[in-house]
């Protein structure tokens, strides 16, 4: 089959898949019936209604899953079967902030394996198109390619929670000093909490925010915090979780107990410091063996080879 013939097939199927693409998309951004009489009959009471309709997502793998739904779904099935760790996988979730069910998220994996399965796809058909490959290597790269695509979206995911939880560990002693001393003015801890999220932006942040919104809705406040302890991955958070709680519960001084978790923190902190200049102190050598003491020795020596050379008849 010729080259010209080759890129004609794939320019048709290209359009093709365009053309299904965007009607999909329009399709989906037209409103439907329900939403637009839901405004004007939303304080009315709904009789034998089952529960509210699911809000549109506008992320990516919700609009993949709008147009190839029951292909994406199958696919994120077998790979949740194949797999399997959705309790460690909902846990990492959590962890990394991400309002996103496992469902989606293996969805996401088998985009982001399909994303690679078609590079690798791309690339074999070129250099079959020059001769040069074999059908079945072919097949199995593509195939690899998809499996490494899937595993790639998982350590993506680890990476999100390790980076979270060590801006967490940033904001932590910041956030407990303010604590402390919002307690220490007079304010009660539902106060204190109150204005230190109302004052501070980030990661432990957005976690006290809704301990905040629970014990708004009723919640105890030492239940609201245990739920924070039982949640979290980072020990630090979890202790000072716990410590608040109990707290609460036995009357210990609020801002003794803030204070000490703060400077807590910043030990651990300084510790954790002190051990990764340590593992690393062969890999900071490194430049001085072989860059800066090369060269000492070459200044050194270059000269004195230079003069044996001019007397040497």
């Amino acid at each position: 089959m010729s080259s010209s013939l080759w890129g004609g097939l794939l320019a048709g199927t290209a359009t093709v898949g365009a053309l299904l693409v965007v009607s999909r998309v329009l399709t989906l951004r037209r409103p439907v019936l329900a939403q637009r009489v839901l405004p004007y009959v939303r304080d009315l009471p709904r009789v034998g209604a089952t529960g509210a309709s699911p809000a549109a997502s506008s992320s990516p793998t919700a609009a993949a899953a709008g147009i190839f739904g029951p292909s994406l779904r199958a696919a994120a099935d077998l790979v949740e079967r194949v797999l399997g760790g959705s309790a460690s996988v909902r846990r990492r979730l959590e962890r990394a902030g991400l309002d996103t069910t496992l469902h989606e998220f293996r969805i996401s994996q088998v985009l982001w394996g399909l994303g690679a399965f078609g590079i690798m796809a791309a690339i074999q058909l070129v250099r079959a198109l020059g001769g040069a490959g074999a059908p079945v290597a072919a097949v199995l790269s593509c195939l690899v390619a998809f499996a490494a695509g899937v595993f790639f979206r998982e350590q993506q995911l680890g990476a999100s929670v390790k980076k979270r939880e060590r801006e967490i560990l940033v904001e932590f002693p910041t956030i407990a000093e303010l604590l402390a001393l919002a307690v220490a003015a007079g304010e009660s801890p539902v106060a204190a909490l109150d204005r230190v999220v109302r004052r501070s932006h980030g990661e432990l942040s957005a976690d006290l925010a809704r301990v905040l919104a629970r014990i708004r809705t009723g919640e105890p406040v030492a239940r609201a915090f245990d739920a924070l302890a039982s949640t979290t991955g980072l020990p630090l958070v979890a202790r000072f979780a716990t410590g608040i709680a109990v707290a609460m519960e036995r009357g210990t001084p609020l801002a003794d107990v803030l204070h000490a978790q703060a400077a807590d923190v910043r030990e651990a902190g300084r510790r954790e410091l002190i051990e990764s200049a340590a593992r690393k102190e062969v890999l900071m050598m490194a430049p001085v063996v072989f860059l800066v003491l090369p060269v000492t020795i070459l200044f050194a020596f270059f000269p004195g080879v230079i003069g044996l050379r001019l007397v040497t008849p």
